[in-house]
């Protein structure tokens, strides 16, 4: 993957054109599991640095948190950086950015969600998802065609308190018995186990994001049963 990386970095650097034209382009020849791992990578090197500017304050917490999430070698941390940097300068709006992933992406709607959620977990580098990140990860997730209960169960896993509701962790309505719960809570846990995740694409560098996020659908389910007692 960092080979990949490695060449689209060295590419845009004399690239004319918007970077985000070519960012997907540039995955083709490679098969079809290289691919998924270089767009999910690059989607949120580009989203992220967009994401940036959302809260008017541009820092080093969004590539320090990047390079944790993914395990960046050392060798491969200034490609990351001149992508990250290529994406900011570039006139194109996120809203471009966000459409071409889309495209690349197609009817793979679990993996636009992929990408949702390692955003979410770069937007709270600083300790918190600001008010203007919330509507941009908003407004990528409508490009990218997630409804508002499947936005709402994403930001549930990363904004609500200890102390919030494990209901909208699940996307479950309270109402349920606890036996109707167990089984949304099941196939969930299912599509959601890291080995899943990296089966459809997540890098392997990037298993830090699945296991925030069974950890996450862990902690609902436990919480609901002592409630439920």
């Amino acid at each position: 993957m960092w080979m990949w990386i490695s060449g689209i970095a060295a590419t845009g650097a004399d690239a004319a054109a918007s970077a985000a034209d070519w960012f997907v382009g540039l995955f083709a020849g490679a098969d079809s599991q290289a691919r998924r791992r270089v767009a999910f990578s690059v989607a949120l090197v580009a989203l992220s640095a967009k994401m940036a500017r959302a809260d008017g304050v541009v820092t080093e917490d969004e590539v320090a948190v990047f390079r944790r999430l993914f395990v960046v070698p050392e060798a491969e941390e200034r490609n990351v950086r001149r992508l990250f940097e290529l994406a900011q300068r570039d006139v194109a709006g996120f809203e471009v950015y966000a459409e071409r992933i889309a495209d690349y992406y197609g009817e793979d709607r679990q993996g636009l969600e992929d990408v949702v959620d390692g955003l979410f977990a770069i937007a709270k580098a600083d300790g918190a998802v600001h008010e203007r990140e919330m509507a941009y990860l908003g407004r990528v997730s409508e490009i990218f065609g997630i409804d508002e209960a499947g936005f709402e169960r994403i930001a549930a896993r990363h904004v609500i308190a200890a102390d919030g509701d494990p209901y909208a962790v699940l996307g479950v309505d309270p109402s349920l018995s606890i036996a109707e719960i167990r089984v949304r809570y099941r196939a969930l846990a299912a599509e959601n186990h890291p080995d899943r995740l990296l089966a459809r694409g997540l890098p392997p560098e990037a298993a830090r994001i699945a296991h925030q996020r069974m950890a996450a659908i862990n902690l609902a389910w436990q919480r609901i049963q002592l409630e439920r007692r």
